[in-house]
């Protein structure tokens, strides 16, 4: 079931995803929807890099505990977890936001990290700007070159889970107005 943002959601939601492109803000999105409604978030790509950039062993065991339960926010991430969250999730929200949104949040939130030395996961940081020519998995040519594929995703997981509810958000308007509204009034 696709809905909108103003179409009210048919039960309270336990078991979350929030998918969409780099840069489309799913991580603080996701932080806030479960924050209005006590369901505990997990961040995923806090359990997915370790130092150095290098995925945890520990990954997949990690996303299959937290989603047992029968409450959790996370986002929709990384394909070799993506069938297991989908599986147990009761509603996705996609940030379906345009392009040139999603490139300028990714730009801004990449040379923000990277001149601040921000600490990410693990102890990571940000790469230097100028690999963005260099590095073709550069956060930055990812979000351009995996925006078009979250359509298909998306399409793939009703298809393959029927019991997945999903919302699609194509603006930040659109989101402020479904999490103040639709999801409010279900979660109250």
């Amino acid at each position: 079931m696709m809905l909108g943002p103003s179409h009210p959601l048919p039960f309270r939601p336990r078991r979350v995803l929030v998918a969409g492109t780099s840069g489309a803000g799913k991580s603080t999105f996701t932080r806030r929807l479960a924050a209005a409604s006590g369901i505990p978030y997990h961040e995923l790509d806090a359990l997915r890099h370790g130092p150095g950039w290098t995925p945890r062993p520990s990954f997949l065991e990690d996303v299959a505990a937290f989603t047992a339960r029968a409450e959790w926010a996370t986002e929709w991430l990384y394909s070799d977890a993506r069938d297991l969250l989908a599986s147990r999730a009761h509603l996705l929200v996609w940030l379906d936001y345009p392009r040139p949104l999603v490139m300028v949040r990714v730009l801004r939130r990449t040379i923000r990290r990277r001149l601040r030395r921000e600490v990410l996961w693990n102890g990571n940081v940000e790469a230097p700007l100028r690999t963005v020519f260099t590095d073709a998995d550069h956060i930055v040519r990812w979000a351009w070159r995996t925006h078009s594929k979250w359509s298909s995703l998306v399409e793939g997981a009703a298809a393959m889970h029927p019991q997945l509810t999903i919302v699609r958000l194509r603006s930040p308007r659109e989101a402020e107005t479904w999490l103040s509204g639709a999801f409010a009034r279900a979660t109250r």
